[in-house]
């Protein structure tokens, strides 16, 4: 049958011969006839385009040339990219693209939406504490965005709403390093001494991980879980509202982090359950970090912890009241992180002694 496209087409490939032109291309794509609507509500988000066999990611990908999930391939294509990332199990979640589409509206200025003019002159031993914990955090941040950064180049375009949404974190904890540098210069103080992260109990080791899930174990679950307790309970050291509005937007990007880290746990557990031990091990490692953070005494003599403690107590005369308080944020920080695991689909080694039972003792003490 005959139709107003097939002419079309016919005539486009007459004007091809007439012209010496290599039109082949136009016989060469994926499939076809499938229309993308966009949500009522929502537009058009990357689930609108999840539809027919472009929604399909491959359990396993040799797509080595950066060729666009659904696109025909082409046998001379050279590769482009040292993709190590290549398995589904490996980076995938399924609300990944539910996540950055929450990213891309939520997104924030630190220029213009913090309410800077509120900052106003404070004591001397305050004022030095909000800029050192300001320069801990600053470094913590950019951690944060540098050690995912590593990942988006080696995984597969197959893979590209995981791939989407770790540039969207990327984005915001540059907008996090930005923030909190900008705090600290903001009322007359600077940056102060630069912390020791590695042994803080919330970076950790990440930047020794050789695959994805091990980074993420101690990037999303431990480091911005525990990152993200301070965020929520960050307008108890706050003294003003550009304070408090920090923390708040703060932990509004950190907590979509720590969720795609427990949802993608979650996909690679139901995937692949044999890798469950490997996991598990992660956490161990985790959780000897926070069981430092709760139990030894020398883990509040950092000069980041210290700086809390003067903030949450109102100054250095009350700093044993403060110190009082962060122990009962390091005690959340516990509860939300069990919270977590147990949502990732691994709350049985809370049951079966695998974890440290001393995490159970300080959730509720």
């Amino acid at each position: 049958m005959t139709t107003p496209q097939n002419e079309s087409l016919q005539a486009i490939k007459e004007y091809a011969d007439d012209y010496d032109l290599d039109l082949s291309w136009l016989d060469t794509r994926g499939e076809w006839g499938i229309k993308a609507a966009p949500d009522p509500k929502r537009g058009m988000t990357l689930s609108s385009i999840e539809i027919g066999s472009y929604g399909e990611a491959p359990d396993t990908t040799d797509n080595m040339t950066g060729r666009p999930r659904g696109a025909a391939q082409r046998p001379d294509a050279y590769r482009i990219g040292g993709y190590g990332v290549r398995t589904k199990s490996e980076i995938w979640l399924d609300n990944a693209a539910a996540l950055y589409e929450e990213s891309l509206q939520r997104q924030w200025s630190s220029a213009t939406d913090i309410p800077w003019h509120t900052i106003k002159p404070l004591p001397d031993d305050i004022e030095r504490a909000q800029c050192q914990l300001d320069t801990f955090l600053t470094e913590v941040e950019f951690v944060a965005a540098d050690i995912p950064a590593r990942w988006v180049a080696t995984t597969s375009p197959d893979y590209f709403e995981p791939r989407m949404f770790l540039l969207s974190q990327i984005m915001d904890e540059s907008r996090h390093l930005d923030v909190f540098r900008k705090r600290a210069l903001a009322n007359g103080g600077g940056l102060m001494q630069r912390p020791d992260i590695t042994t803080s109990g919330v970076v950790g080791s990440i930047d020794l991980s050789r695959e994805f899930t091990e980074m993420s174990s101690r990037l999303h679950i431990s480091g911005e879980g525990a990152v993200l307790t301070l965020f929520r309970m960050g307008e108890l050291m706050s003294y003003n509202e550009a304070e408090k509005r920090i923390y708040r937007l703060a932990a509004q990007d950190e907590s979509r982090h720590v969720a795609f880290g427990v949802m993608h746990m979650r996909y690679l557990s139901e995937t692949e359950p044999d890798r469950r031990e490997e996991i598990h091990c992660y956490l161990d490692e985790g959780e000897r970090g926070l069981l430092a953070g709760n139990q030894n005494p020398a883990a509040i003599d950092t000069p980041s912890s210290e700086a809390m403690a003067i903030l949450l107590g109102g100054g250095i005369n009350q700093y044993d009241e403060g110190a009082r308080k962060l122990m009962a944020i390091r005690r959340r920080q516990v509860r939300e992180y069990v919270q977590r695991i147990r949502s990732a689909g691994f709350g049985e080694r809370f049951d079966n002694g695998r974890a440290d039972p001393r995490l159970l003792q300080i959730m509720w003490s």
